[in-house]
Order: C-alpha cells, then sequence, then structure tokens
C-alpha cells in the first residue's frame, strides 16, 4: 500500500529547504548564459487573485524549465506599491497608506511562497521605498536638463472620483481607467515628460519587436498614430489664422466650412462682442471635455458668425464650433470636406451646408445633390484648378508644393500620441524634485538634496485630499539657487512612472549610490521573457518603452527595448465572466491551496488553456488535475524500492530490450513525451498539450504494470519503467515542482530535482521498427497496415492490395494507379 499523498507537509518541506538552500538566488559571476524572465510586478492589494496565480505560475514554469536546460535565470519579483487604492483603503480603513502597502506586501509575500514560485527574493523591491523612488528622482532631474520634462498650464484630464490628473492612456471612453467615474477637462498647471521627442523611434522600434503580439504592436502603432500630410494656414476675416492639419490636401478645393473643436483657443474669441457670442460660449461650455468619443456624438456644432478665407482661391468660409473635433488630434480644427469626409457629411447635410465634389472615382461621377454618403477613397480630381485630371497621391505632393511655394502651408507628419503628464494631485506617489521660489521661479533640486522622502507622518485630507499642501514641515524649504524661501511641489508623480523602469533595478538592486549599475544593467537586458495582462499594451509597455530609450539617451542603459519577448496572457473567467466581488464569482487562491496544494492549482492553471487565451474555472477540472497528481504519486511510492533498485537507464538499455516489443514502446513513448514537451514549452508555452503528453506516458506505463510487466528482477524491464517515470517527474517538474521533487527522493536521488538537467530525447529510441500507413480506394479510407520503417514501395503497394476489407473495395475492378505517400498513406484508384 502507498501512503497519502499529504501536499500540504510535501510543499512546506520543500519550500523552506529550497528558502534555505538560496536554491533560486541568481549570481551575476554565474558563467552559464543568461535568461531573464519576468511577470509584471503586482500592485499589493491585500491578497492575490487567480489572475495574478495564472501570471506568476506561467512564468515560474519558464523560469524552472530554463534553468534546468542550462541558463543562468534572473527571476525577481517586487511590488509596485504606490498609487491611489492605497489612500482609499486607508480611509475605509482608518490606516495610513504606508501601513496598508506594507501590511499587504508581507500578505502577498507569503501567498506567492506558498505557490513555490521560484523567485530571487534577495532582490524584492517595492516601489515607495525611498531607495527607489530617489533614484527616480534623479532620473526626473537628468531629464529637466535635457529638456525632456517641462511645466505648463493645461487642459488635462480630471477624475473627480480619483481627485487626480490622468494621462491621456488612462481615460477610457471619457471614464477613469481605475475607478470608472467621468472625466471632464480642466485647466491645471502640471508635469510632463516628452514621449512625443520619441514617437518616431517609438513607431520604428515596432517593428523590429519579432517577439511581441502582432494585436499588441497593432495598439501601439494606432496611439502613436503617425499620420503624413500637409499644415495649412486659412487666414481669417479681420485678422488672424487658423492652421489646420490634414492628411488629404488633395481635397482642399472642397472646403466648404472650417470645424473648431469647442475648447480651441478661438472659440470664445472669434464670437466675442457679437450677437452670436452668447450662443457660441454656451456651446463651447457644453461640450469642452464632453465623456464620451466623437463617434458616439450626433454631430453638432454652432456658426461662430466669423469667416475664414481659402488660401488658394480666397473663398469666403464659415467658422463653426462642432462637437465631433478634438482639440488633442491634430490642432484642434478642421478644414470640412463634405463630400469626402463622412463626418464633415453628416454635419453638412444636418446644416445645410454645401457639399462640393472634387474628387472623382472611377465609375459614374459623384453628383452632390444626390450623394447620400462621403466618398472618401482616392480618384481623379476635378474642380481643383490647375490640378484637375491628376490621381489623389500625386495631387497631394503637386498641391502642397504649391502651398509652401504661395507661404501658406507646408508638409508635415503629425502624431496622436501626446506628451505624458506625470503631476498626480494626490500624497501616495514620489514627490517631484522641484522647489517654487518667488525670486527664481521653479527650480530644479540638486542630486545631493535627493531623496524628497514622502512624509510619512502626513495624514489624508477629507476626502483623500493630499496633505502635502498644508504640512508646512514638508513644504517650506530653502531655494537651492538663491538660498531664499521656496515652496516644494506638492504634486507627485504618476506611478507609471515607477513601473516604467522596474525591471532595469532588478539587475542591480543592491547599487546604493546610483539608480543602476550599467554594466550589470547591460548583463541581463533586454528581458528575455516578459508575462503580463493585454490591458497594459499601451499604459505601461509603452511607457517602459519611452522610458528605456531615455535612461538609454542618459547613459545608464544600452538597450533599445525593455523586452525582447511577450506573452500577454488570458484572463481567468468563471460562468463565462471575469472573476469579481461584484458577480460573485470571486474564487479564493488561499482556499484552493489549502484543499488541494499548490501544484493541483497549479497544474489545472496550466492544463485548462493554452497561456494567451481566457482560462474558465472548472471546479472539476481542479479535481482533475488533483486526481492526475495523486495516480503520479501512487504510481511511484507503491513502486519506489523496484525503481530505485533498477538500473540506471544508458545507452546499452537499446540493446536489452532490443527483442522486447512491449518495452521498446514504452521506450518509444517516453523519448516522444520528451520531443513533445521540449517543442511544446520552447514553441511558444504550449503547456496544455505538454501536460497532455505526460498523462499519455503515465498511461502507457501504468498499462504496462498492469499487465504484469516488468516481473519481479526483470533488471531490463524496470529500467525502461524507471526511465518512464523519471522522465514523468523531469518533464512535469517546472508545472507542478513540490510533487516531482519528492518523488526525485523517493528515487534515491540527491541534490535536489531543481538542480537535474532536462531530458533529452534519444532519436534512436525515437525511431519506431513498424509505421501504421492508412490505404485508401478512391479517396476513401478502407483500412489500415503496418509495415517495416524501411520497406520499399513494392512491399507496401502488396501489403495494401492484399488487406481483406481493401481487397474486397476492388474486386472486380482494374487498379488504374497507386499513390503512395512514404510511411504514412497508400491511395489505390480503382474503376470498372
Amino acid at each position: 500500500m502507498s501512503e497519502t499523498y499529504d501536499f500540504a507537509a510535501i510543499e512546506a518541506r520543500h519550500q523552506a529547504a529550497w528558502e534555505a538552500s538560496g536554491a533560486f538566488v541568481t549570481a551575476d559571476d554565474d558563467p552559464r548564459p543568461r535568461y531573464y524572465v519576468l511577470e509584471m510586478f503586482p500592485y499589493p492589494s491585500g491578497r492575490i487573485h487567480m489572475g495574478h496565480v495564472r501570471n506568476y505560475t506561467i512564468g515560474d514554469v519558464v523560469a524552472r524549465y530554463k534553468r534546468m536546460r542550462g541558463y543562468n535565470v534572473l527571476h525577481p519579483m517586487g511590488w509596485d506599491a504606490f498609487g491611489l487604492p492605497a489612500e482609499n483603503a486607508a480611509l475605509k480603513h482608518g490606516t495610513h497608506p504606508a501601513r496598508w502597502t506594507y501590511e499587504n506586501i508581507d500578505y502577498m509575500r507569503r501567498q506567492l511562497k506558498r505557490l513555490g514560485l521560484s523567485y530571487d527574493w534577495s532582490r524584492e523591491l517595492a516601489t515607495c521605498d525611498p531607495a527607489y523612488y530617489g533614484k527616480e528622482q534623479l532620473f526626473f532631474l537628468q531629464m529637466y536638463e535635457r529638456g525632456l520634462v517641462y511645466r505648463k498650464k493645461a487642459k488635462v484630464n480630471w477624475c473627480e472620483g480619483c481627485g487626480t490628473v490622468l494621462a491621456n492612456e488612462q481615460v477610457e471612453d471619457g471614464r477613469c481607467w481605475r475607478c470608472d467615474g467621468e472625466v471632464r477637462l480642466r485647466d491645471l498647471d502640471g508635469w510632463f515628460f516628452r514621449i512625443t521627442d520619441y514617437a518616431e523611434e517609438l513607431l520604428e522600434g515596432c517593428d523590429r519587436l519579432e517577439g511581441w503580439p502582432e494585436k499588441v504592436l497593432t495598439m501601439q502603432r494606432n496611439w502613436i498614430g503617425r499620420s503624413t500630410g500637409a499644415e495649412i494656414d486659412f487666414p481669417l476675416e479681420g485678422g488672424g489664422a487658423i492652421r489646420v492639419f490634414t492628411t488629404r490636401p488633395d481635397t482642399l478645393f472642397g472646403v466648404t466650412f472650417m470645424s473648431l473643436a469647442p475648447d480651441h483657443p478661438l472659440a470664445e474669441t472669434l464670437a466675442a462682442g457679437t450677437d452670436r457670442e452668447a450662443e457660441v460660449r454656451a456651446f463651447a461650455e457644453r461640450w469642452a471635455g464632453a465623456p464620451g468619443t466623437p463617434e458616439e456624438r450626433e454631430k453638432e456644432g454652432v456658426f461662430t458668425g466669423r469667416y475664414a478665407l481659402h488660401p488658394l482661391t480666397g473663398e469666403r468660409i464659415p467658422v463653426y464650433l462642432a462637437n465631433f473635433v478634438l482639440m488633442g488630434y491634430g490642432t484642434g480644427a478642421v478644414m470640412a470636406v463634405p463630400a469626402h469626409d463622412q463626418r464633415d457629411f453628416e454635419f453638412a447635410r444636418r446644416y445645410g451646408l454645401p457639399v462640393r465634389v472634387v474628387i472623382q472615382p472611377p465609375g459614374a461621377p459623384l453628383d452632390p445633390g444626390t450623394m447620400e454618403a462621403a466618398w472618401e477613397g482616392p480618384g481623379v480630381l476635378a474642380g481643383s484648378g490647375p490640378f484637375d485630371g491628376l490621381e489623389s497621391e500625386a495631387a497631394k505632393a503637386a498641391i502642397v508644393r504649391h502651398l509652401e511655394e504661395k507661404g501658406c502651408g507646408r508638409a508635415r507628419t503629425t502624431y496622436r500620441l501626446r506628451d505624458w503628464g506625470i503631476s498626480r494631485q494626490r500624497y501616495w506617489g514620489a514627490p517631484i524634485p522641484v522647489v517654487h521660489c518667488d525670486r527664481c521661479g521653479v527650480v530644479p533640486l540638486r542630486p545631493e538634496d535627493l531623496p524628497v522622502v514622502l512624509p510619512l507622518e502626513a495624514r489624508l485630507g477629507p476626502g483623500g485630499r493630499s496633505p502635502l499642501p498644508e504640512l508646512e514641515a514638508f513644504l517650506r524649504t530653502a531655494c537651492p539657487r538663491c538660498g531664499g524661501p521656496a515652496r516644494r511641489e506638492t504634486d507627485t508623480m504618476d506611478t507609471f512612472v515607477e513601473s516604467s523602469w522596474y525591471f532595469a533595478r532588478y539587475t542591480c538592486p543592491d547599487e546604493a549610490d546610483r539608480p543602476l549599475d550599467p554594466e550589470r544593467a547591460d548583463a541581463w537586458l533586454p528581458v528575455d521573457q516578459y508575462i503580463g495582462g493585454i490591458e497594459h499594451a499601451i499604459l505601461h509597455l509603452l511607457y517602459a518603452r519611452f522610458f528605456t530609450k531615455v535612461l538609454r539617451d542618459l547613459g545608464w542603459l544600452h538597450v533599445d527595448e525593455p523586452f525582447r519577448n511577450l506573452l500577454t496572457q488570458g484572463m481567468v473567467l468563471k460562468d463565462g465572466a471575469k472573476m469579481s466581488k461584484s458577480k460573485g464569482n470571486v474564487v479564493d487562491p488561499d482556499e484552493m491551496l489549502r484543499a488541494y496544494g499548490a501544484d493541483t492549482v497549479r497544474l489545472f492553471i496550466l492544463f485548462a488553456a493554452p497561456p494567451e487565451r481566457d482560462l474558465e474555472w472548472s471546479d472539476q477540472g481542479v479535481e482533475g488535475a488533483h486526481r492526475f497528481l495523486q495516480r503520479v504519486w501512487r504510481l511511484v511510492t507503491e513502486r519506489a524500492e523496484a525503481l530505485r533498485g533498477a538500473p540506471a537507464p544508458g545507452p546499452e538499455l537499446a540493446r536489452a530490450v532490443a527483442g522486447d516489443e512491449a518495452l521498446r514502446a514504452l521506450r518509444r513513448k517516453t523519448h516522444q513525451t520528451i520531443r513533445k514537451v521540449t517543442e511544446d514549452i520552447e514553441a511558444r508555452f504550449h503547456f496544455n498539450t505538454a501536460i497532455s503528453a505526460v498523462m499519455e506516458l503515465v498511461n502507457e506505463t501504468a498499462a504496462l504494470l498492469g499487465a504484469g510487466r516488468p516481473a519481479p528482477g526483470d533488471a531490463t524491464g524496470w529500467a525502461v519503467v524507471r526511465e518512464a517515470v523519471e522522465a514523468v517527474l523531469l518533464l512535469l517538474s517546472p508545472m507542478v515542482p513540490h510533487i516531482t521533487a519528492e518523488l526525485w527522493e523517493r528515487l534515491g536521488h540527491e541534490g535536489g530535482l531543481e538542480r537535474a538537467p532536462w531530458p533529452e530525447a534519444d532519436e534512436a529510441a525515437l525511431a519506431a521498427d513498424e509505421v501504421a500507413i492508412v490505404v485508401q480506394v478512391n479517396g476513401k479510407v478502407r483500412g489500415r497496415i503496418r509495415a517495416a520503417a524501411g520497406a520499399d514501395r513494392a512491399e507496401v503497394e502488396a501489403a495494401a492490395l492484399a488487406e481483406p476489407n481493401v481487397r474486397r473495395h476492388v474486386e472486380g475492378k482494374s487498379v488504374r494507379k497507386v499513390v503512395y505517400v512514404p510511411g504514412r498513406l497508400v491511395n489505390i484508384v480503382a474503376a470498372g
């Protein structure tokens, strides 16, 4: 009788042994080739969820597998510890954000260790530690010196629910990415990073990220939004001009009105002092910063009472404010061409504005009086003066040259991407290292003044208001330039700044005097495999790419990209929906660990779906995973003595089993499984099919044992079974490290399974003595035969024609042709 599979004791024992021995601590001087695997670090929210479990289990399998393949693996963990949720929780529970954060870190660290994750905990970091964010403040100062940081008053995205500014990337359909509250535009002074200086490099870099999912690259390309066209100035009657950017200069002669964003700088001044002033102001106030996207809105506008002049014809063009034009795109002004832009067309029809066709498509000519939609495609210019008859692309270049000659336009490339607003009017974040001096203005601190430490004695104000503007001990300081009184900046940095360089800090977390040791960072970066959710495709991943390029240009790094390969794992669902407390479908990892153990949870997570797809939680699936592990447990423990006493598999085993088909078949299956699992892990981490292959090997091993083989004393037979069992343990060990480590010891091995090398498939064992061949008659399967692996065509054809069912289907017919695909298929073409 085998002993009970006591997963709790087994997992606790091996986790303690790994920690005591420093099994996963990474040495920088290890001569083996390096491999850096990293999962996106968590926010210390209090407890892990199944999404965390899936993400970190996938990364752990990669880390353990690569160690077994002979790599020196860096696999660190830390905490994205600043941010608004800590403040909200502190308000709710009457505690301090720092205390709440560090208590959660302690709890979540224990949870992650219970999963048996092979992290190098000696490199752990928390972004709320001054030793971390103080280095970030130095980057800020160096970026400021290079003109990559600036402060300005701007219309910013304001979330009333969070009481802070949001970057454009943090606004989703007019709502806050975190609290889902409505976002409005508001004028505020704030700090910005010039990410737009890197727009073209960020865009071009997408073409070189061959290890990234195409959907992520598409999202980044679209967000950067490179557009090539023309910038054109339309003079205003009475003085001034409206500047527009268009990708369709070939439609310039079709302009019949101008559209301005409701918050365009000219919006109020155009109608000032006229009888339209009140109506225009009301429209601007109604729509400036309104939620939703232009596509969702019914087209509305208001005439300002003013006219622009066409730069080439001098025609008077009415100027409108329009709710579908946004300041964040182009110049906030549009030359409206209703015949060739659908939004302009809908607006023109609503307000009775002219529609002028200037691009004729192939086929029937367009009639502006009967058009039901705009023609937005290319064609031949008509009604465009000297440019008539030109194809659209040729006309674009010709018209831009003409505008440049006239001094009223120029070729221009623009980007949808806007500079990164990093100011947050919250407490729990990294202080911005500048002061405000009445004599000197805005003054950056000196490096020796760092870190500017967030005062932990501060307490949140009503509703979570930041205490920093009223905390005299923090606020009052001396100007580093003139020595006079100054006030510290009370905005803190966007927490995405911290997550934009943490992967580099992991390479040298003990570096005390500098943010990074370039030599050590260069030795590990870029990260070989990064793992995280698709929801970070724009926010975190784009910022991390930008920050890497900045640190390169500052001399701290010598790589262009942070992550060589990216895996975006799917969500964990239950009852078809993402797990959430509001839906009542949350599965608590702690409960699963108590009931089944870490190995069962890991096995189910990996087996239930490929990592890039969503995973549907199944209690039955968890039970099935647990039963399989119990089966593996019994397979080894019930025969541990015989397996330990069996000869270690070696080259002579192939000769020893030559006359025993059952043993040869199990050896063949063993080495087929080794090859299959290796290929599945290497090929984009297909853990589910890898586990399935191991299950088949367990079944075939159990079937041989169930048939009474090998007999006691059959050294060769037990050597074959031992080889199969050890392959099972080695192949499963990255997925279920505790039970496999325990069983490895039960087989008499010393040194720990985590130090064992990955098995190699024996090509000789893979070679089959016979192959199964499908036989078709006129394309329909009529039988199967077995033939020697090296049989020639004539032997195979003769055997196929002799197969009883095949013979019946060709009887009385003449065989016209026999098609033979060696080792796979015989197709007999018969007629008569």
